[in-house]
């Protein structure tokens, strides 16, 4: 309340500012505020705003700041303070003012400042009025702009990762595991797919939801997905009433699980019906207009990647079921060696690729290994995959040796009407002796599992891939000579098993490597691992594992044969017979011959490489009868008879056959067609090594 009696202050002549009737009928009071007496005047309206009477009211600025939490009054002085001494003419701010009965209430004040002649600030005149209700509504709109950006948000966060499903189960993880159902409100998800109008269930509501006998519906039934597909039309369930007096048949069996309401959508691709999807709420009745809207551009979305999975599934099927009838239909039983072979696909691309193995049986005990890949992954692939194994086979048992072998298949595939290529890794393994003659033509190095489970790689000197090499003249694949011990095991495979993102080859064949050695021991149970290992790490090519492993028991047939074509200045060749020599007498329990055999093995076919023009075959076989003998024969193309000569003392030639006489128990010359054949028998009494 003013004080009367005091001598009145010096006012400006119109003060206080007289309100506008408008102004008060819309509960805007005014205020006066001179800053020169700091008599602040606030009319009726205004008083009521700040919950203060005429008799209350002393007329100060301070007796209305006291009604202002400290928080508030501080920044609406910083407001005011700041238009004053800032030049600025008006000014705005909300703040609250705490009532008698200790509520808070939202207020807005809006000033204007006025000024002399020389600038300075002299009056305040301006508005007050209550904002509550206005920020109230204001704050519930935004609330709903932001749950509709957000549901929005939802719906295309949904359809970008729905862009990237692959197939039908990619497709339902997606909606359950993204969170857009629980975004969506929906507390879960059913899903049927249409074929031959028959409803097939893929996606099945909350545990404990499943309906006996709903896993496939015809489309004329009374279910829902039943009727959005009829109707091509989305069906909202309101409530659970509506839901039960809808469908009278199904909810007895779904009552328990508390559905409020239900939207169920027709899944529309291409202008035809390909499924349904049903959404199904706990705590939600009734459906906006704006709740319609988002679901049927959901459903929309849920369709196109169904439909995109669909095809992807069934082309890649068709693609898979080509390759698998290109593969072997079965892997003979090998004597003396255990095998296990395994073909993945890789799941992520649409087609698949062109990866084989094989198991080829050979004259004399031995046995083919093969594992390739041909460029590409599409059904082309897969189809020269087919041709190339089948013809590789054929030269393979036609008895070539593996490097004629690898060669006249990459002639093969040169002369084709395609533009792959190829890469390939051919074994040969005689499984009596171990002795193992390998050609690589492009394509990553094999491994050895010892019998103590470590595993190393094995470096092989390779060629061109098949195609390749054909193409550029280079068709001269290094023969790599090396020995399978009993219990060891030869690892084939191609380059999807060691391919990570962001690896070198290196250190993909490091970590197949410690995944081999730390394998099972049984082979059937590694290569199911290692192909396990692949599908969890999502591999995006296709993979083939050739597994052999040499059996200890396994000493050959009586009378086992090894043979042997070593060519002039051929010095691979010469190095494979050596080992196959090696090999077999150790195969052959020569015992404490063996020394002397490899000796004159060795000499003989040294002699004839010296002293013919052509070259050399040699046969390593053990003779049947009662005295085990092992017998070792060179044969060229001259008809010139070796002699033996007196070697003079200081002499470097002329003790060759002196040697071969001394150390065989009977040697001789045999005329051959063409040429002839020099040969050397030991006594063996020993029976052959067999591993424990």
């Amino acid at each position: 309340m003013v004080d009367r009696e005091a001598g009145p202050p010096s006012l400006p002549d119109d003060w206080p500012a007289k309100p506008e009737l408008s102004l008060s009928l819309n509960g805007m009071g005014c205020f006066d505020w001179d800053l020169g007496s700091g008599l602040l005047h606030l009319d009726r309206v205004a008083l009521q705003i700040f919950d203060l009477t005429d008799e209350d009211y002393d007329g100060t600025r301070a007796q209305i700041l006291e009604r202002l939490p400290p928080g508030e009054r501080a920044r609406l002085d910083s407001v005011v303070g700041a238009a004053i001494r800032g030049g600025g003419e008006d000014y705005g701010a909300y703040f609250r003012v705490r009532r008698r009965d200790g509520t808070l209430r939202w207020t807005h004040s809006q000033g204007s400042v006025r000024r002399d002649g020389n600038g300075r600030p002299r009056r305040l005149i301006g508005i007050v009025r209550d904002a509550t209700q206005e920020l109230a509504d204001s704050m519930a709109r935004l609330e709903i702009d932001e749950e509709r950006r957000r549901r929005t948000t939802v719906v295309e966060g949904a359809t970008a990762a729905l862009a990237h499903a692959r197939t039908v189960q990619d497709v339902i993880d997606v909606l359950k595991e993204s969170g857009g159902l629980e975004h969506l409100g929906a507390t879960s998800m059913v899903m049927g797919l249409l074929d031959s109008g028959r409803i097939h269930l893929v996606a099945e509501g909350p545990p404990g939801s499943f309906v006996p006998g709903t896993r496939v519906t015809r489309v004329d039934e009374e279910y829902p997905m039943s009727e959005v597909i009829r109707t091509l039309s989305p069906r909202f369930i309101e409530t659970a009433d509506d839901f039960a007096t809808s469908y009278s048949g199904l909810w007895p069996h779904i009552s328990h699980l508390g559905i409020t309401s239900a939207a169920y959508l027709p899944l529309v691709a291409q202008g035809r019906p390909i499924g349904a999807v049903g959404l199904l709420y706990g705590d939600k009745t009734g459906f906006t207009t704006e709740d319609r809207n988002l679901l049927v551009a959901l459903g929309s979305s849920i369709a196109q990647s169904l439909q995109r999975a669909v095809l992807f599934e069934q082309e890649h099927d068709l693609a898979e079921g080509l390759q698998q009838a290109m593969l072997p239909r079965r892997i003979p039983a090998v004597p003396g060696a255990e095998i296990a072979v395994r073909y993945r696909s890789a799941r992520l691309g649409r087609d698949i690729g062109g990866d084989w193995y094989d198991i080829i049986p050979l004259p004399g005990g031995r046995v083919g290994a093969v594992i390739g890949d041909v460029q590409g992954h599409d059904t082309d692939a897969a189809a020269v995959m087919g041709q190339l194994r089948i013809v590789l086979r054929a030269y393979a048992a036609e008895g070539h040796t593996p490097a004629t072998v690898m060669a006249r298949a990459s002639v093969f595939l040169h002369e084709l009407d395609t533009d792959r290529f190829a890469t390939c890794v051919y074994a040969e393994v005689d499984l009596a002796t171990g002795v193992v003659r390998m050609v690589r033509a492009g394509h990553v190095d094999p491994m050895i599992r010892d019998t103590d489970g470590s595993c190393r790689r094995l470096p092989a000197e390779g060629g061109l891939p098949l195609g390749l090499s054909a193409e550029f003249g280079r068709l001269d694949y290094p023969v790599n000579t090396v020995e399978l011990d009993p219990g060891q095991t030869l690892v084939l495979y191609t380059d999807g098993l060691v391919e990570l993102p962001g690896a070198d080859l290196d250190e993909g064949m490091q970590r197949l490597a410690g995944l081999i050695a730390g394998g099972p021991r049984h082979l059937q149970e590694l290569a199911d691992q290692l192909c396990e290992v692949v599908d969890e790490r999502g591999g995006e090519d296709d993979v083939a594992v050739l597994l052999l492993r040499r059996r200890g028991a396994y000493a050959g047939r009586a009378g086992g044969r090894l043979q042997q074509h070593v060519g002039q200045n051929d010095s691979e060749a010469l190095s494979s017979a050596r080992h196959m020599v090696r090999a077999a007498v150790r195969a052959w329990g020569a015992g404490d011959r063996s020394d002397d055999i490899e000796l004159v093995a060795d000499e003989l076919i040294t002699n004839s490489l010296t002293h013919t023009d052509g070259g050399a075959i040699v046969t390593v076989r053990v003779l049947p009868g009662a005295q085990r003998r092992l017998r070792v024969e060179v044969e060229d193309r001259s008809s010139a008879l070796p002699r033996i000569r007196d070697a003079s003392v200081s002499g470097v030639s002329g003790r060759g056959l002196v040697l071969v006489d001394a150390l065989s128990a009977e040697w001789g010359v045999e005329s051959r067609g063409s040429g002839k054949c020099v040969w050397s028998e030991f006594v063996v009494s020993a029976r052959p090594e067999r591993d424990a």
